[in-house]
Formats: structure tokens, sequence, C-alpha cells
């Protein structure tokens, strides 16, 4: 089983930079994304009749929002956390028969921290969220989480240390995760990986010097592990800011 995740900074540009080609290369079971920036009406995606798709719009025009493409048939989709509507459009979560899905495009802190504690209190919700999916089935959460885990995960720690994506406290969120049950796929595989990054700014040369961030993330629930086959990061692939990446699972330990 093959799972894709992309934060795709506006989704109607991205279509005009290979989206589409990606999308059919890669021939996912799953695709989500993140950031898909529209709303209802204002694009659409024929990948024929083989994938459902599910949007999760925000209520501002051309902000958040995230989407996932399927093969395989849900039991059931809900938006935003349990008794939340998440009115930013942040969260699809899919029922599967042996586990959920849960695409996600965490708060972003903005460069000022003003909006830290909101970030801060989110965690926590979206947390108590997984954990209450977790204790009924196992859960796998993909998409752009906006932390860098540890000084590995960015090409300049130092320097970036307290700031947005990189503070002391959204690291702390993320730790607090990881020890709730989860596992950072990527790093299940790849611990000791440098220069392995999904998102890059847009200043002049950036990311042909891979000065970059690993904020885009597949965790998975602890148990899963068996049935983890592979994690990537599609660094090479183009359209965004972010690249895409890739989860691989076991079909027959996975049923």
């Amino acid at each position: 089983m093959k799972l894709v995740s992309w934060n795709v900074n506006g989704l109607r540009a991205c279509v005009n930079k290979g989206f589409n080609d990606y999308f059919k290369e890669t021939n996912a079971d799953i695709f989500c994304i993140q950031e898909t920036k529209l709303q209802e009406g204002q694009i659409s995606l024929d990948h024929g009749e083989a994938y459902s798709q599910y949007w999760n719009y925000a209520l501002k025009k051309g902000y958040s929002g995230t989407a996932v493409f399927t093969r395989m048939k849900p039991m059931s989709v809900w938006y935003g956390l349990e008794e939340d509507s998440e009115d930013e459009g942040r969260v699809i979560t899919l029922e599967f028969d042996a586990f959920y899905l849960v695409n996600v495009y965490t708060p972003n802190a903005r460069r000022d921290l003003s909006r830290l504690s909101l970030r801060l209190e989110w965690e926590d919700r979206f947390r108590s969220y997984l954990q209450q999916l977790d204790a009924k089935k196992p859960v796998i959460i993909c998409g752009d989480l906006n932390v860098a885990h540890q000084e590995i995960d960015l090409k300049h720690p130092k320097p970036n240390t307290g700031n947005s994506g990189f503070t002391l406290e959204e690291r702390g969120k993320m730790t607090e995760l990881l020890a709730s049950g989860f596992v950072d796929t990527f790093r299940h595989f790849y611990p000791d990986q440098t220069d392995a990054y999904s998102w890059w700014s847009y200043m002049p040369k950036v990311r042909e010097r891979n000065v970059g961030w690993r904020i885009d993330y597949f965790l998975a629930s602890g148990r899963l592990a068996p049935a983890l086959l592979d994690a990537q990061i599609d660094h090479q692939v183009m359209g965004s800011d972010h690249c895409p990446v890739i989860l691989t699972l076991d079909d027959i330990i996975l049923s």
C-alpha cells in the first residue's frame, strides 16, 4: 500500500506545475494534500472512477484547506477534530477497516510567534484526538506538521532556535506526541540521515543548495511498525515550496 502526502501551497498553481502528472506517476492508493487554498467549485480534478475525493475547505478564501484522494473506500469520513469544525479546513479523518488516516495541516505559529499560544493549545487537542482514535484502532497521520523536531531536521538549527517551527515549545509538543505511542516513520528507517528536507524557502538558491527543513511527516501508531516497509522524501519534485513524502506499508500485515 502506497500513501503520499504533499503540501501543494495552492493547488491551482501546483496543477499548472505538474501536479496531475506526478499524481498519475505515483499511482498511490491514498494521496493527501494540504494548503489547497481554494473553495468548493474552484477546481475540478478528474482522476477517474478509481479515486474518491474528500475536501475540507477553510472559510477564509485562498487559505489553508486539505483534501484526500483514495482508491480504498472509507467506512466513514469526518472533518476537523472531534466535535470541532475547525473552520480553517485543517483536518480530514478517514476510517478504514485496519486503521484511521488523519490528514493534517498544523497551524503555523507565525514569524512573530503571535499564534504560538494558539498553536500549542491546538497541539494538545490534536494529540488528545489522536489518542482517542488510537484506543480504537491504529492511526496513520500525515501532513505538514510545521515543526522540525530535532536539529538533524533542518540545515541551520542553531540560528533558527526559537524561530517559528523550531521553538522549544513546538518541538516539545512533537516529542509528547511521539511519546504517546506514535512513530516518525522516516526516522524509523533513517535515524541518522542528514540533509533530508521537505520544505525550502523561496529565497534565491535556497533549494538549489538544499537549505531546508523537514516539516512534512508520516506518523503511525507504534503497533503498525511491523507493517512499515519504507518512508521516502521525494525531494526532486517541484511545484511547491514543499515536496511530497511517501509511506509504503505491507498490505498483508495491515489486513
